[in-house]
């Protein structure tokens, strides 16, 4: 019988074996946190969970991006609420927390974690929540709804997550200046590129010559990407996945322009620092070990994501 111990040790001993691609690293993250899952929900008083539910990932590794060391995003919707499903999940929640943090999933500084009871909900508080986030419009909810839209189902019910989707769909339908709300989050990405076209490193420190390709390079695509798949009811998670989508139609085919190619790369660069010790550590690029040619690529893909994000932000949403 597995233990968390015995998941950390298989994970530990296993996973350099999945760094070719990030697809293979991806999928190794979600065995491990399966794994976890499967161990916890053992851990319960109840020998099975007294009603259908779905666990869910967000971040990065809803999007299937996620590096070689990562954080823990991650919330329950079930079926329904009352005291037995809700002392349940509040408990199988913080157990999965322990659990992953136990095998090297840090917990997550912003508490987006099923022991969270914002993210661990009946489907009908969750459709509650989802709205009142929506007609609420602070900074701090649209970043919230901004994450939920990343989730993707690891185990259990499908249908709960494409179900709440459909929700802020259909609230965006109704009150498309929600689009607007979105856009003007999106305004807090870091810029690189200095006004001589040069980029523009960490100064100090133990990044000295480095970027940091989470907020120079990741969120700028990753940010746009999500919010027009948002205005086109896209319900796929990954980046790659809502630019496939969305390059098929006709309007974004100039403003996506060689997008999936740089991000594509990008996550190459990304999957290049396997040398990482810490969560940070995997996001930073030193400028200074690239080939002139990376370096020019890398330019290129910072500029190409500036020039998305500054388009996206811009456009006259109504809907």
């Amino acid at each position: 019988m597995e233990t968390y111990e015995s998941i950390r040790q298989w994970k530990n001993q296993y996973i350099s074996s999945y760094i070719d691609t990030s697809v293979s690293l991806n999928d190794f993250h979600d065995q491990v946190m399966l794994k976890v899952l499967e161990v916890a929900k053992g851990k319960m008083k109840m020998d099975s969970p007294p009603c259908s539910f779905s666990w869910f990932i967000t971040g990065s590794g809803g999007r299937l991006e996620q590096g070689l060391i990562s954080d823990q995003d991650h919330g329950i919707v079930y079926e329904v609420s009352n005291q037995i499903n809700d002392l349940y999940f509040k408990e199988l929640g913080e157990e999965i927390a322990f659990g992953l943090d136990f095998v090297g999933y840090p917990y997550c500084n912003g508490n987006i974690m099923s022991s969270n009871p914002i993210w661990c909900k009946s489907l009908k508080d969750w459709e509650t929540q989802l709205v009142d986030w929506m007609e609420n419009e602070s900074w701090e909810v649209i970043r919230y709804l901004q994450i939920f839209f990343d989730a993707r189902v690891l185990f259990g019910n499908t249908y709960y997550i494409h179900h709440l989707k459909s929700v802020i769909f259909d609230f965006k339908q109704h009150h498309p200046k929600i689009l607007k709300r979105f856009a003007a989050n999106m305004k807090h990405a870091k810029n690189v590129i200095g006004p001589f076209g040069q980029i523009i490193v960490e100064p100090h420190g133990v990044y000295q010559g480095c970027i940091n390709l989470k907020y120079s390079a990741f969120i700028p695509y990753v940010n746009s990407i999500r919010l027009l798949s948002i205005k086109e009811n896209i319900y796929e998670t990954s980046t790659l996945d809502r630019m496939g989508k969305l390059v098929k139609k006709e309007e974004y085919t100039s403003l996506l322009k060689n997008c999936e190619g740089h991000f594509s790369n990008l996550i190459k660069y990304r999957m290049s620092l396997l040398n990482a010790s810490t969560y940070d550590d995997t996001h930073y690029l030193n400028i200074k070990n690239l080939s002139k040619e990376q370096r020019k690529e890398i330019k290129q893909i910072l500029k190409d994501g500036k020039r998305l994000h500054d388009a996206v932000i811009s456009m006259n949403f109504i809907g």
